[in-house]
């Protein structure tokens, strides 16, 4: 592919009187030329270019490189306008060269960049010099050509440039960029010479690909070889005491700041508060924040998020009320704050104060955290109108919209608008593509998840960590083992993936589920990382599937040294003992609960209907239609007594002796309660859509299939791990879950 020559603007004489090119500055104090810099349009530029024509003052090539880099590098630069220029040039110099380069490089087609290096090579005597190669690896960066860029990096020691600090300093940037910390590492290692942009791009880059520590130690190193940090030093530093969550050492940094006199920039202070926050010390944020001479929205914004974090909502709003100018940012900040935090309810009701305000209308920002708070509550009404709106302000759906509206549909239970979402975009990141391959999984269309990975490989888009999370829970709630095994065991050797915690609990979930609890422990104890508490976790709720109190009994043991007021592994391990018929254990197991102030985690029930969100709590009475929703249990009890439904009380996780008290305490589940309350509020035709915090309880289940049968109805219910699809009596899961 190459870039066309266009028509040219005019005609072009010749002018043989002009000096040689080697002559390179004889018309530099041209007066002309002086009015270049004073030019605040294009259309002043246009004025130039044509008075430059008309004396054939554009046919030198210096004077013809300072016109080209105005139009291709100025705050009003237009590149189709400045590749026109150049292909009027007749010898472009090297500077010219390297400025459409340059400019492509930092533009949204960095591509460019490498066919103009290709013309360059082609049909220009010059060669790339120090100046090209950092323009030409910052478009591989920015394109994240890991192969591409390895070639420049060969090309740069094939000159004889490969100590050039400036050349080297891009490649550890690019190769921090396309995931390759250990190469970028090699570059800042072995260089001859580093400045202070060296030390700050290695430290960066740590603190991007997730590596806090490795920074703060390149920054101690710094200070033992007496290199002086500046601002942008400092700002990843904070980045990294942030990541790490290290109040101490943030702290110690804050003071060093003021020592050594580091500036005093708004940007530097934004980031000691966002250190702050995120080490969990809003009143050192609060202090701060007070005072600071100058503040910006992002001052405001980060301490009103600060306060959501740690839960104090009424300060929060606090510093939302006292901004002094509300804009969208702001909106935004206490929104994603609420959504962040497990408010989403808070989070939409702030997204509809926004709608009656007549200070700032919702943005990008604004829709991905909205429908993110959907998708948590099941909000679909909701969530559909925000596409609609999408549609009718014609909003390009960009990967981050696009991501936020496949997770609200797949969420909410639409599988298929999800779809359609995903197959009406041209462009999709890996993200796009891992949101859907994880929408395939909750609804148990496991192969389906599969399929839609391989075509991610036809589209050349790699997977990364998260997929490779998405695609093994496809394989854990459809029961392909095999499938699962294939992909665990490729994520390192195809992929260049390695495994992380998170995909041995997905493993450990495929074969517990699967019933293979020796292999699911066997893996455990092979794993190179110590277990984290997901993977015991995986291990305890596949021993309360299969009923094995041996190995439930150490899962839970293990899961409880990592995390002792974990009230979820006492609930598993008191169900497994319930169902074995082990009451005295049962009531050991909650005596240990109470001395430890713990207690379990209510179940919780929503279902959205015309745009409200209605909750319901197990045996909840609070509910403006409690009554009808209770004659409707009660008529629901009758019916599934006269097609002789048993109810399953071994599902009950506390100690009843009275058979009728375990039957109305089964009959009160909160998503019991919920269907009733659909059956009364919605027509035959919907769906009645429920979302629940926990897993669903088996004789749930079983009541929700008998349900769907009797009443004829739809019923989609997303529980902690998946969805659930009853329909004729039948549920998409196959009894699988």
């Amino acid at each position: 592919m190459a870039i066309p020559n266009p028509p040219c603007l005019v005609s072009l004489p010749r002018y043989p009187s002009l000096p040689s090119q080697r002559d390179d500055r004889y018309f530099a104090n041209h007066p002309i030329l002086s009015l270049i810099d004073q030019c605040s349009d294009t259309k002043q530029l246009n004025q130039i270019h044509a008075q430059m024509l008309r004396i054939g003052l554009f046919f030198d090539p210096f004077s013809a490189s300072r016109l080209l880099a105005a139009v291709a590098l100025s705050s009003f630069s237009s590149l189709d306008y400045a590749l026109k220029v150049f292909d009027q040039i007749p010898h472009p110099n090297l500077y010219s060269w390297n400025t459409l380069i340059r400019a492509y490089a930092s533009s949204s087609n960095p591509h460019h960049s490498l066919l103009i290096c290709l013309r360059m090579l082609h049909q220009s005597a010059d060669f790339s010099d120090k100046f090209t190669f950092p323009f030409l690896i910052k478009a591989a960066s920015e394109l994240e050509d890991l192969f591409t860029g390895k070639v420049f990096h060969g090309m740069v020691i094939k000159v004889s440039l490969g100590s050039d600090v400036f050349i080297l300093n891009s490649l550890i940037h690019f190769y921090a960029k396309c995931g390759e910390l250990g190469l970028g590492y090699r570059v800042f290692v072995n260089m001859p010479r580093r400045d202070v942009v060296s030390w700050n791009s290695m430290i960066t880059a740590f603190v991007q690909g997730g590596c806090p520590e490795e920074a703060l130690h390149l920054f101690r190193e710094m200070e033992t070889e007496n290199v002086k940090p500046n601002h942008i030093t400092m700002l990843g530093v904070l980045s990294a005491c942030a990541k790490k969550s290290d109040l101490e050492f943030g702290r110690w940094v804050h003071s060093y700041i003021e020592r050594k006199s580091i500036g005093d920039s708004l940007i530097l202070r934004n980031a000691m508060l966002d250190m702050y926050t995120k080490c969990g010390s809003v009143e050192d944020a609060k202090r701060l924040f007070d005072n600071m001479p100058e503040k910006d929205i992002v001052s405001w914004t980060t301490v009103l998020f600060g306060y959501a974090t740690i839960g104090d909502y009424d300060a929060a709003r606090g510093i939302f009320d006292a901004m002094p100018n509300q804009d969208i940012a702001a909106w935004n900040a206490l929104i994603s704050a609420y959504e962040q935090c497990g408010k989403p309810k808070e989070a939409l009701k702030l997204f509809h104060e926004l709608q009656m305000s007549k200070t700032a209308k919702p943005d990008e920002v604004t829709l991905v955290s909205t429908l993110s708070a959907c998708a948590q509550l099941g909000a679909m009404d909701l969530g559909g109108w925000i596409h609609v709106y999408i549609k009718k302000r014609r909003m390009k759906l960009n990967c981050h919209l696009t991501t936020s509206l496949i997770d609200m549909y797949c969420k909410c239970g639409d599988l298929q608008k999800a779809l359609v979402v995903f197959h009406s975009v041209e462009r999709k990141d890996v993200f796009v593509w891992s949101v859907m391959i994880a929408g395939l999984a909750m609804h148990g269309h496991g192969k389906d998840a599969i399929d839609m990975f391989l075509k991610m490989q036809e589209a050349k888009i790699k997977p990364n960590a998260v997929t490779f999370t998405n695609i093994l829970c496809a394989c854990s709630h459809a029961g392909l083992v095999e499938e699962g095994r294939t992909f665990f065991y490729s994520m390192e050797l195809v992929y260049g993936v390695l495994p992380g915690v998170n995909h041995y609990a997905c493993m450990v979930d495929i074969l517990g589920r699967a019933g293979l609890l020796e292999e699911a422990l066997e893996l455990i104890e092979k794993m190179p990382m110590a277990p984290a508490p997901s993977v015991w976790g995986a291990l305890l709720g596949a021993c309360t599937m299969h009923e094995n109190v041996e190995l439930a009994e150490r899962a839970c043991g293990c899961l409880l040294e990592l995390e002792p007021r974990n009230h979820g592994a006492y609930v598993l391990l008191s169900n497994i003992y319930a169902k074995a018929g082990k009451w005295d254990r049962v009531s050991g197991l909650r005596k240990l609960m109470r001395d430890a102030g713990l207690k379990k985690e209510p179940g919780c029930s929503s279902i959205e209907v015309d745009g409200i969100v209605h909750e319901f709590l197990v045996g909840d009475n609070s509910h403006p239609s409690s009554k009808k929703i209770y004659a409707k249990l009660d008529e629901i009890a009758a019916r599934l007594e006269t097609i002789g439904y048993v109810p399953n009380k071994s599902h009950l996780l506390h100690l009843v002796e009275e058979d009728d008290v375990k039957e109305q305490a089964l009959l009160l589940h909160s998503e019991k309660l919920a269907i009733a309350f659909g059956l009364i509020s919605t027509s035959q035709s919907q769906p009645i859509r429920i979302v629940k915090n926990l897993r669903v309880c088996g004789d749930c289940h079983s009541v929700a299939k008998l349900l769907s049968k009797l009443y004829d109805r739809e019923i989609l219910l997303r529980d902690r791990y998946r969805f659930h699809h009853f329909r004729e009596g039948h549920c998409s899961c196959m009894d699988y879950w």
